[in-house]
């Protein structure tokens, strides 16, 4: 028997992205967001509260990181989601985390998270009263070697945080469960066949 919940966002899984920008003083920028995917090739979407310190950043500089944030900073990466630039001018300073500048977009790469999109702001609209959705084109993915095993990315080693907005909770991603375009061949081979 099935349950109707009623109007939700609760879309499976959910990943933590840290999203990051120069402000206008040229320092990082960054909050975590939930509401982010990717939009059509090479670009990723992202709904943000306009006011944010970050938005405005990244609207300025037309410029903008998305990391996948990590269970090894699930603090971190909290504390980017429920602090305010906007309150918290040293906001990022106080994080521990650290960043370099993306070689490809003006923007900052934060090096403890371990895979991140560098990507030029293509648009941005407003969708609700303080709701932005940002449109970002992806230039180049880096990744810490780390996390790469015969040269892609391994999300085993990646371990991302996986945002459950129903329990407000932090989970992991579970193993491998079978081969993408492979263990379906069987069905489409015709019931019964093997």
């Amino acid at each position: 028997m099935r349950k109707d919940l009623g109007r939700k966002t609760l879309l499976y899984p959910m990943p933590a992205v840290i999203v990051a920008a120069y402000d206008k003083e040229g320092k990082t920028d960054a909050l975590t967001a939930a509401w982010a995917g990717i939009d059509d090739d090479y670009r990723i979407g992202i709904c943000l509260t306009a006011s944010h310190h970050t938005s405005v950043s990244l609207m300025e500089r037309g410029a903008v990181t998305v990391s996948i944030a990590d269970a090894a900073h699930v603090k971190e990466a909290d504390y980017l989601g429920i602090v305010s630039a906007n309150k918290t001018p040293d906001k990022f300073a106080r994080s521990g985390l650290h960043s370099h500048p993306s070689a490809h977009v003006d923007a900052p790469v934060i090096d403890e998270f371990p895979l991140t999109f560098e990507c030029k702001v293509v648009s941005h609209d407003t969708i609700a009263e303080d709701t932005i959705r940002v449109v970002a084109e992806i230039v180049n993915v880096s990744a810490d070697e780390r996390i790469l095993t015969d040269g892609k990315i391994d999300i085993a080693k990646l371990d991302p945080l996986v945002f459950d907005g129903e329990t407000r909770r932090y989970m992991h991603v579970g193993g491998e469960i079978a081969k993408a375009f492979s263990v379906g061949r069987s069905l489409a081979d015709g019931p019964g066949k093997k």
